[in-house]
């Protein structure tokens, strides 16, 4: 149970986020693991003390500590899953090679616990709803323990969907297991049977955690909802896509189940989008306390820090690794990304003619001089992506403040494969989305304070405004209440170009982002599909959610979108012809040295290439093939389980 005293939930209330840690009593318990059967859970009160061992299983928010496990297995990323997940995606190349299980040279596994084929967990939860009755003699009546078991299906549910998301199909267990279980022999469930049991499991957390949620800073039904949502969203739009399944019929059902879920948070009236100051969108990724100081409504699960006894090192390596210093991951956005963003008159950069003859929105400046694409753009862009003069570049690693006067302006690094001591954006496009400017948190290292929000509010919004245009009652209103809220958030001027706002009857053309949907998948995306998927990558961007994403819409083909960086233009080739790498005097500008075919490579555009020196990829294009939808089981557990089958694709791979 290390780390569980100082790990905290956020519980939101109707009047504000209330916190709290848990008793520490019941830290004093020895581990449940070491407690003999039947010993244990026969007073209410043991009950919550047991389910602490899981809540830092699943709520890793960004670590602790130096921050670099490998949380996400699947995924093959170190360090906080929010930040870098998306580094498993086309939002985000790092310097140097990328993951095998990106380029191909991924191999089956010997053995899998390191691998997502982990039970260790769910034991705990199992053996928890075996045993939870044992406490009846406790309470006046059992149903007052429904809220204890409800939070085990809640962890349950969530376990269960991890493992959907990686191998498709898993064995579903009812009870803890032990070496000599039969079940341990049991063969894959089928996903329909599979998932009506997770569904099962999530909707009992929901209906038996009382509103507001249980005391000590628990898992509520808000959070609750969440997950749901999340869980139905996936699996419905995985099964409307995913034809070969043979579930379409039932995909209506997840999507329906997700749209009460979300429309029941809304209802609640607990959350509300932060809008506070300016830029409020980077600054809801900034904060170092808890929701309910910062005034931060929308967060419905957070893990916050308090810096003594539990903190974390993100934020020291991500400025540093923006910044041009050492260590962990040196990354940067992808053009794909960047050209996703509508202009701020709500329409895309293109908003006519074909490839090679697209014709330019006005208020898109295109790539040439010095970072003009960055310009006129939906303001999310800026509070993601800092333009040169902004944000961190005006703001030294460790720095504490943003002023351009006094340090002048550092331009991203863009070297492909800088050693740990220097860091590079890669692309030219620097991330600022999660970087705090403040001397204290760079300094305290492993003791940092950085809040990370899991569940939030604005994704309940997209959430929702997927769900119904999936199902094909999505509505104005519906636009009103979701995207043009998040809009609204983000800083689009709906006075001055009213439509910056969606407006369902009068869609954007789109041809650049149409051409790529019809040429990577094998269905038709309409306009309005087509504009929530937009608004859900540039929303959640930095939130580990957009490989999940192409995963359930049937769209991995969109990771073999060429991946490239700024254009390096002849401007910018002079900035970085290794004569500003230092600053001579206070407010003076630097980039550090970068020449085609040493550090950086082009192509015949003259734009960056990601990943130019792996020798899988060739002109910055991932590969791709359809097993990749599952990821396969270790050989140890086919040899241990002769009941299990290898996933679709990987079956006749040999050792």
């Amino acid at each position: 149970m290390k780390n569980l005293k100082y790990y905290i939930v956020a519980l939101c209330l109707a009047g504000g986020i209330l916190f709290s840690s848990c008793n520490d009593d019941f830290l004093q318990q020895d581990p449940i693991q070491e407690l003999a059967e039947g010993s244990f859970l026969k007073n209410e009160g043991d009950l919550p003390l047991f389910l602490n061992q899981v809540y830092d299983d699943y709520i890793v928010g960004h670590q602790n500590g130096w921050a670099y496990s490998r949380v996400a297995p699947f995924y093959d990323v170190q360090g906080s899953p929010i930040i870098y997940k998306d580094l498993f995606s086309d939002n985000m190349v790092k310097t140097g090679n990328t993951s095998s299980r990106l380029n191909e040279s991924y191999i089956v596994p010997q053995s899998g616990a390191n691998e997502g084929w982990s039970w260790s967990s769910l034991r705990k939860i199992n053996y928890f709803l075996r045993n939870y009755r044992m406490a009846e003699s406790s309470v006046t009546s059992p149903d007052e323990l429904n809220k204890w078991a409800a939070e085990a299906y809640f962890f349950k549910a969530w376990d269960y969907y991890e493992k959907v998301v990686i191998f498709g199909e898993v064995p579903w267990y009812v009870t803890d297991l032990n070496v000599d279980s039969e079940e341990l022999y049991a063969p894959r469930t089928p996903r329909a049977e599979l998932m009506d049991s997770v569904l099962w499991s999530i909707n009992y957390a929901v209906d038996n955690i009382k509103e507001g949620g249980n005391p000590d800073g628990r898992i509520n039904r808000d959070m609750a909802n969440f997950l749901k949502a999340r869980i139905c969203l996936f699996e419905g739009t995985f099964r409307k896509y995913h034809t070969e399944l043979g579930l379409e019929s039932s995909a209506n059902k997840f999507l329906q189940e997700c749209v009460t879920a979300c429309e029941e948070i809304i209802a609640s009236g607990h959350y509300e989008l932060y809008n506070a100051g300016t830029d409020p969108y980077w600054k809801m990724f900034s904060f170092q306390k808890t929701p309910g100081a910062d005034g931060n409504r929308e967060a419905i699960l957070a893990r916050v820090y308090d810096g003594d006894k539990l903190g974390h090192a993100t934020q020291r390596y991500f400025d540093q690794n923006n910044g041009g210093a050492g260590g962990r991951y040196s990354k940067g956005a992808t053009r794909g990304l960047i050209d996703e963003y509508l202009c701020i008159d709500g329409r895309p950069i293109y908003t006519g003619g074909s490839e090679g003859n697209y014709v330019k929105n006005p208020h898109f400046l295109g790539y040439d001089g010095l970072w003009a694409e960055l310009e006129n753009r939906d303001p999310r862009l800026r509070q993601t992506v800092a333009r040169p003069g902004e944000f961190q570049t005006i703001s030294p690693a460790g720095a504490g403040d943003m002023n351009v006067e006094k340090y002048g302006v550092n331009y991203p690094a863009i070297a492909y494969n800088y050693a740990r001591a220097n860091g590079s954006t890669v692309t030219g496009y620097l991330f600022c989305k999660h970087w705090v400017c403040d001397f204290d948190e760079y300094n305290a290292v492993t003791n940092g304070t950085q809040t990370a929000v899991m569940f939030r509010y604005g994704e309940v919004l997209l959430m929702l405004a997927e769900a119904k245009a999936e199902l094909g009652t999505f509505t104005q209103e519906d636009a009103d209440r979701t995207i043009n809220k998040l809009r609204e958030r983000a800083g689009f001027d709906f006075n001055t170009y009213p439509n910056s706002k969606l407006n369902v009857s009068n869609l954007p053309d789109d041809p650049r982002l149409d051409r790529i949907y019809a040429e990577k998948l094998d269905y038709p995306v309409s306009p309005l599909i087509r504009e929530i998927r937009r608004e859900r990558r540039v929303e959640m961007v930095l939130e580990g959610q957009r490989y999940e994403d192409l995963m359930r819409w049937k769209a991995g083909k969109l990771l073999t979108v060429p991946l490239r960086g700024m254009k390096f233009t002849s401007e910018k080739q002079a900035m970085y012809d290794g004569s500003h790498e230092a600053a001579t005097t206070p407010a003076t500008w630097t980039a550090k040295k970068a020449t085609i075919g040493k550090e950086v490579w082009v192509d015949g555009d003259g734009f960056l290439i990601a990943y130019p020196r792996d020798s899988r990829i060739t002109d910055g294009t991932l590969p791709w093939s359809d097993k990749r939808y599952y990821w396969p089981i270790p050989f140890d557990q086919l040899t241990l389980n002769k009941n299990l089958t290898q996933s679709p694709g990987w079956e006749d791979i040999e050792r």
